[in-house]
């Protein structure tokens, strides 16, 4: 069966899918959101690959460098052994002031014993495949370009012999070889001792980045990679994308299948958290930045933007591309982009009250973070009681969801708080009396006695994971009597064959046929919090065996064949993953310390 068994590799602006074959078969350039050059992932024939062809005998396994985003793909045989080590070159410049981030792979070939053979299959489609791909072979590269857009163009430099590489001729190694694609034509020399010096330095930057966070006693390992896999995916601004792909679907021959490569409001928020909360602050500050980069231009709020704020991201489809396993369409661009989601502002008000609890910045820093406060606090009491698409972005007519409605709390109860740290009690006092009403619409209105259980919607009898996060966030505390019925009647009602679904009533694309990764960590921490302490830990140690070779999470799973599904790596599915293990660690070093 094909998964999704792909390592990612990455600098913060952009980044590659490698298969467990050592094959690049996703790839935007220069940047995340810019055209694929390789999208073999989406188009098996037209999408392109970079990869190498070896005989059946050959034995091929994949690992991460230990606390890295380096890979590295072992091929071994009886004739012999070789390792391809991906990486994109990522560290501070000599000055300290900046990072060097260059649109390019160094693909390391280390040679390890023997005489082993491949062949390079070498075949870019830039351009999303639209058009053919146009060769240059010179003595110093290979440029390729799209016949339709000739302005980007891609380099690829090697100490093979190129016509032997673009002719796919069989190589033996004797000795370690490299290959360098970039997007720039470089204007100093490459070879493999340049090489080496990259892959030295870029190793030190991702060692230092690991080094900065807490350590803990139990699964740290998983959280670290998951952490690792959240900075990839930050890019250079601070913006936070869901995930570096698109329409990789939710499930196989349907037809939700959406671009992921932007930045929402909820979903960086939360990922911005979980790293500020192991640690690293720098990301955290920089999300602080992009956002108020937007907040400057205008007052109106979006729920998501480009990663470099943009703010129309015109939807269009590939037809062209098959799409993953052939489930079409193929989309670039997302057209959620004009929804409301009321909930957004929870999450981002939220993390606004955690930096003014932790690491408030510069005087005109607080006060431009002050005005947005008070422009997202307006915005939310102007619009709670109306509503919205919902943490799941229904393309269908707007409902009152319940969990829009405790994220609008959310909001206005932090805001509450920060006026009280800023000394504005006016303000306190005015939001805190908005969040009460607030709170008391959905104790009447989402609380269900015929559930015995809170729901969905007020207009509807149906459960939702998301009712989960009511406790988390402190809109009802885990001793709450309604919080347990409403965890066990969720879980009763979602969870299939030990996964979650998000809810699993009908949309406007149908039933919802997988399971949400997300979710299920939810379900684990409910769990915890009401007691249920094995049960969330036998729960949460299966589902880490969901995971793909490299303990990587998509958006979604199958629930019969435990198949990753969705766009990959997720952010939400990482940032969960470490919340929960974080969690249960904690646990461990308890019980430990009472032993």
């Amino acid at each position: 069966m094909q998964n999704l068994n792909y390592g990612v590799i990455g600098n913060c602006s952009t980044a590659a899918l490698i298969s467990e074959k050592g094959a690049i078969e996703w790839l935007c350039f220069p940047e995340f959101d810019s055209p694929s050059v390789f999208a073999a992932i989406l188009d098996r024939q037209k999408g392109g690959h970079f990869g190498f062809k070896v005989t059946s005998d050959y034995k091929v396994t994949q690992s991460y460098v230990p606390h890295t985003n380096i890979l590295s793909t072992h091929f071994e045989s009886e004739e012999g052994a070789f390792d391809v080590v991906d990486f994109m070159p990522c560290y501070p410049t000599s000055d300290g002031k900046d990072f060097y981030r260059p649109a390019e792979i160094y693909r390391y070939i280390r040679w390890a014993k023997g005489r082993p053979r491949m062949k390079v299959d070498y075949r870019p489609a830039p351009n999303y495949a639209r058009g053919k791909t146009i060769y240059n072979v010179t003595s110093q590269y290979v440029e390729t370009y799209s016949s339709l857009e000739n302005k980007d163009r891609q380099y690829l430099y090697s100490s093979l012999d190129l016509k032997k590489v673009v002719n796919h001729d069989e190589i033996t190694l004797e000795k370690d070889e490299f290959f360098l694609f970039s997007f720039n034509e470089k204007v100093i020399p490459v070879d493999i001792e340049r090489e080496k010096l990259e892959y030295c330095r870029t190793l030190v930057y991702w060692l230092n980045w690991t080094d900065h966070a807490k350590r803990y006693t139990r699964y740290n390992e998983v959280i670290e990679r998951s952490m690792l896999v959240l900075k990839l995916m930050t890019y250079r601004n601070g913006a936070v994308m869901a995930a570096v792909t698109t329409s990789l679907p939710e499930t196989v021959g349907e037809v939700r299948n959406w671009d992921y490569r932007f930045c929402w409001l909820r979903d960086a928020s939360m990922a911005i958290e979980t790293l500020f909360n192991i640690g690293h602050v720098n990301s955290a500050r920089r999300f602080m930045k992009f956002i108020q980069s937007t907040f400057i231009t205008t007052h109106n709020y979006q729920i998501m933007y480009g990663i470099r704020g943009e703010r129309e991201l015109t939807e269009l489809t590939l037809d062209h591309l098959a799409g993953y396993k052939d489930s079409k369409p193929v989309r670039i661009g997302n057209d959620a982009y004009h929804q409301r989601q009321n909930d957004s502002f929870g999450y981002l008000m939220d993390l606004i009250y955690q930096y003014y609890c932790l690491m408030p910045g510069t005087l005109d820093e607080v006060e431009d973070m002050w005005e947005m406060v008070k422009c997202i606090a307006l915005t939310v009491c102007e619009n709670w009681r109306k509503p919205d698409k919902g943490i799941w972005e229904i393309r269908g007519e707007a409902q009152q969801f319940v969990s829009s409605k405790v994220m609008c709390w959310v909001a206005l109860d932090r805001a509450a708080k920060i006026a009280v740290l800023l000394n504005k009690h006016g303000y306190g006092e005015q939001w805190d009396a908005e969040a009460a009403l607030v709170k008391e619409e959905v104790f009447t209105y989402g609380w269900k006695e015929e559930l015995q259980s809170f729901s969905q919607c007020y207009e509807n009898q149906a459960l939702d994971s998301s009712l989960l996060l009511m406790e988390p966030y402190g809109f009802i505390s885990a001793d709450d009597v309604r919080y347990h019925k409403t965890v066990r009647a969720v879980k009763e009602a979602l969870m299939h064959k030990g996964l979650m679904y998000r809810y699993n009533s009908k949309d406007d694309f149908g039933l919802p046929s997988s399971a949400f990764t997300i979710c299920t960590f939810w379900l684990i921490r409910a769990l915890y919090v009401i007691g249920q302490r094995e049960e969330a830990r036998c729960l949460f140690e299966e589902v880490l065996t969901y995971g793909n070779h490299l303990g990587l999470f998509s958006e979604d799973i199958n629930f019969d064949t435990k198949e990753l599904l969705g766009n990959f790596p997720q952010a939400y599915s990482h940032l969960a993953l470490v919340n929960t293990a974080i969690l249960l660690s904690r646990e461990s070093k308890q019980l430990k310390l009472k032993s």
